[in-house]
């Protein structure tokens, strides 16, 4: 979710400049930074900002630059009766209080005075709303086709790492049957030591019944369903990240199950590299939108 875009129009009068960046959230949080004079169209923007991004950490510029002779983007003007009695009033209490500052900072302190300073309302063409409205479409789609080219990146990452899950669980395989004859002989060896008479057909059905807790076919079958099911929310054009997680939890289920039965150093130490590979897939799933 983490992008820039940025975006020019010229009017008569103006240049107008808006800048966009984005950065990974799971809520959309906007702040938007916009001259006076286009507050009255702060509600529409942030609605179509909000609308085409979805959610991230969103911050939006607005700038205004005069164009050669043009117009003031904001103004006032000074009510000269109210300075002149306020100031008068200032002076004379400064003489009573013996207050012999230089006028400097009396001039500033008139100025804040209430309604000494009128502001000028600058009248805002059609055609300027229209240039304000193209800037920030087109920053949008920059800021929308950076995100894009950084996630086709980032899915190329995710798709390597689901074929790796993969990879790991068909080296488990072999060492299934290496399983199997280590748990026999094992039991054969604590059967001499006991020194007890054994039937061996029910000794085979024991062992059947016992390797039957440690089966992992189910876990490797339905872990082979959820990485293609990955590939296929993948493909999807809008809204994968968080259908993309919950399948994520999905196979990090089956790979902790598969450790859990493992009953071998050989496939414990596989089961360890497929969970590191799930958390990089994890993390890099919440940057997705």
């Amino acid at each position: 979710m983490t992008g820039y875009g940025r975006a020019e129009r010229h009017t008569d009068q103006r240049k107008i400049i808006v800048e966009i960046k984005s950065l990974n959230s799971k809520q959309l949080d906007l702040s938007t930074r916009i001259p006076s004079i286009y507050r009255e169209k702060e509600y529409e923007i942030r609605q179509t900002v909000g609308k085409a991004l979805g959610r991230g950490k969103v911050d939006l510029f607005v700038s205004v630059e005069p164009v050669g002779g043009g117009a003031r983007t904001a103004g006032g003007t000074i009510n000269r009766e109210l300075f002149k009695a306020y100031y008068a009033q200032l002076v004379e209490l400064r003489r009573e209080l013996g207050d012999t500052n230089e006028a400097e900072p009396l001039i500033t302190t008139v100025l804040r005075l209430p309604e000494v300073m009128q502001t000028e309302t600058v009248a805002i063409a059609p055609e300027e709303w229209k240039a304000l409205t193209e800037a920030v479409d087109e920053a949008v789609e920059n800021l929308n086709r950076f995100r894009a080219q950084e996630g086709a990146v980032l899915m190329a990452d995710l798709l390597k790492r689901i074929d790796t899950i993969e990879s790991l669980a068909a080296q488990i395989v072999p060492l299934e049957g290496e399983r199997i004859e280590t748990v026999r002989a094992r039991l054969m060896e604590n059967l001499k030591a006991l020194q007890a008479h054994v039937d061996n057909n029910r000794f085979e059905q024991e062992i059947i019944y016992y390797l039957e807790k440690f089966d992992i076919t189910e876990e490797k079958v339905r872990l082979k369903q959820h990485c293609d099911y990955f590939r296929t929310v993948a493909d999807e054009s809008e809204g994968v990240g968080r259908k993309l997680g919950f399948i994520a939890q999905e196979i990090g289920r089956e790979i902790n199950t598969t450790g859990s039965k493992a009953n071998h150093a050989g496939i414990q130490k596989i089961v360890v590299r497929m969970k590191d590979e799930l958390e990089k897939i994890k993390e890099q799933l919440l940057n997705l939108l």
